[in-house]
């Protein structure tokens, strides 16, 4: 990713640690990305991410009046932006709760900048995933189904030809696009192959 991409990312911090959230500001404007809002508590996070619209937010799950789970909830719930939750505690209950929140990546403090670009890129690339599948597909049982394809045929494509997970999700996107199918048929028909190609 080139600095101009990076520097087009605008994000949201929530963090009551004002050190660490001012680490968190340098580090991301050393990285190119654009800090356009911070926050103390959960609360403020909230109504900043529908204010202001960031790419992305970054959420501290300890904070007053509400937790970062809860805000993330509700900003992963209106669709505004990926949040990433952070946290000085690696327990697999949060871990599980910050996916069920809606949270696209997790950071454990004390984190270096290698970890966050790499959680940044995680979140917004799984974001775009969500967001397309969700356009193409209005049922939620059939949102379900096609998630379950498209993970299945991303699994297929990077054991077979040894792509990354966005470019295995690019390649899915562009075919369906490209032969005017839905994403859901060309990887039911990846998956096929697949087996096809296991079962020879």
């Amino acid at each position: 990713m080139t600095e101009g991409q990076a520097a087009r990312k605008r994000v949201l911090i929530a963090e009551d640690e004002a050190l660490i959230r001012l680490d968190l500001a340098e580090m991301l404007g050393e990285e190119g990305y654009e800090v356009v809002g911070e926050a103390g508590d959960g609360e403020t996070a909230v109504r900043l991410a529908e204010e202001l619209k960031p790419d992305l937010c970054i959420f501290d799950i300890k904070m007053p009046i509400m937790d970062g789970l809860a805000a993330a909830e509700k900003v992963a719930g209106a669709r505004l932006a990926p949040v990433i939750i952070l946290t000085a505690f690696s327990q697999r209950d949060l871990v599980e709760r910050a996916r069920a929140a809606g949270a696209m990546a997790y950071l454990v403090k004390p984190f270096q900048k290698s970890d966050l670009v790499p959680a940044i890129e995680i979140a917004l690339s799984r974001h775009a995933e969500v967001a397309a599948l969700e356009a193409e597909v209005a049922g939620l049982s059939d949102r379900l189904e096609t998630r379950k394809a498209v993970e299945r045929a991303k699994g297929a494509l990077m054991t077979q030809y040894g792509m990354t997970e966005p470019q295995s999700f690019k390649w899915i996107q562009r075919t369906a696009m490209d032969h005017r199918m839905t994403m859901r048929e060309v990887a039911e028909r990846i998956i096929e192959e697949a087996a096809a190609e296991a079962a020879e």
